[in-house]
């Protein structure tokens, strides 16, 4: 049994042992744009390229191609001779060595970190150093001119300039159209919002009116009956009942709400039907509003509903701006709920 486990840890160990030495493609890349920086000779030389001084920009796409030019950049402009398209090949080796093909051709390559690579050609090293700011502003630009731009005949290469202040101002540019955009669009928002508040007051308005008029309009013989079945309502037993239980404070059921709307909707038709057309009420503002309706006092309503008395003043203050546009009392609430079918 043991030189059976033996045999198993071991296998598990060289499994082991073998994903790790294979952990898929590295995470490195060519991409972007890369500046020679510096040369170390073989003869105990080195030629260093500082900022703005003319030298080779390479420019690839992917670990596949490349596009070649020597460049020189200064504060207005970046001016490019192109040179050629090549194709490119990047073979890991492991521990930050490759292999690099350029047009076919071996050359060792080592990473020193992200931003900077040494390239070995027939003994010479090459530094190379990323430039980020070059491959986000001009790669794409500067990959078109070297593909289009280079010349086979061995004559002296064109150069062409890309003007770092025409960018900086097409940014500029670029920003402002994008910031007028934002604009437009909240002002676009704040215009929506007006318009619907502006209609949603004028359907208010429009339904306020047809309130009043339904209620002028009136026959003297309508009124009467409504009066009457208001005393006959206010002054039945099943009334007083519910304004006792009102008063000692007893949550009412759901069914006991619904049976409290059916009893208004006799006394005055349609009225729960026009506080809903009114304005869109949460639950605790409808309620009031059936209470209202019924004389219930504030004091007991907030009993009932389990709120303080504040709060119920408020709800009803709150309800008369919301539907009328301007600022109320309480009571100025209660009187146009009063009048609803009166």
């Amino acid at each position: 049994m043991r030189p059976f486990l033996l045999f198993i840890v071991a296998t598990t160990a060289l499994l082991c042992g073998c994903s790790s030495s294979d952990d898929g493609p590295s995470s490195f890349s060519l991409q972007g744009a890369w500046r020679l920086m510096q040369i170390d000779y073989v003869y105990d030389r080195t030629e260093r390229y500082a900022p703005g001084q003319s030298t080779l920009l390479h420019v690839f796409q992917g670990d596949t191609v490349l596009y070649e030019c020597v460049y020189t950049q200064s504060a207005s402009a970046l001016t490019v001779y192109p040179k050629s398209v090549l194709p490119v090949t990047l073979v890991d080796k492991g521990h930050g060595e490759y292999i690099y093909l350029e047009d076919g051709e071996p050359r060792p390559l080592t990473v020193k970190d992200d931003t900077t690579i040494i390239v070995q050609r027939y003994g010479h090293l090459y530094t190379w150093h990323r430039e980020r700011a070059i491959s986000e502003d001009w790669g794409a630009e500067i990959c078109r001119i070297v593909a289009n731009g280079r010349r086979d005949d061995g004559d002296v290469f064109h150069a062409y300039v890309l003007s770092t202040t025409e960018r900086r101002q097409a940014d500029y540019i670029c920003w402002l159209l994008s910031l007028l955009a934002v604009a437009l669009g909240a002002v676009g928002i704040i215009v929506r919002m007006y318009l619907a508040k502006r209609e949603l007051s004028s359907r208010l308005q429009r339904q306020l009116q047809q309130i009043k008029a339904d209620h002028h309009d009136r026959p003297i013989a309508v009124r009467r009956a409504i009066e009457s079945m208001e005393d006959e309502f206010f002054a039945s037993a099943d009334y007083h009942t519910l304004q006792r239980r009102l008063a000692s404070g007893q949550m009412l059921t759901q069914e006991e709400w619904q049976l409290m709307e059916q009893q208004i909707n006799k006394v005055y038709p349609g009225f729960c039907r026009q506080l809903y057309n009114l304005h869109t009420m949460s639950e605790l503002e409808y309620e009031v509003c059936l209470l209202i309706k019924l004389r219930i006092s504030p004091k007991d309503m907030a009993q009932v509903l389990a709120r303080d008395v504040s709060t119920i003043s408020t709800v009803r203050s709150r309800l008369y701006k919301k539907v009328f546009g301007q600022k109320g009392g309480a009571r100025d609430w209660d009187e146009f709920i009063l009048s609803i079918n009166a």
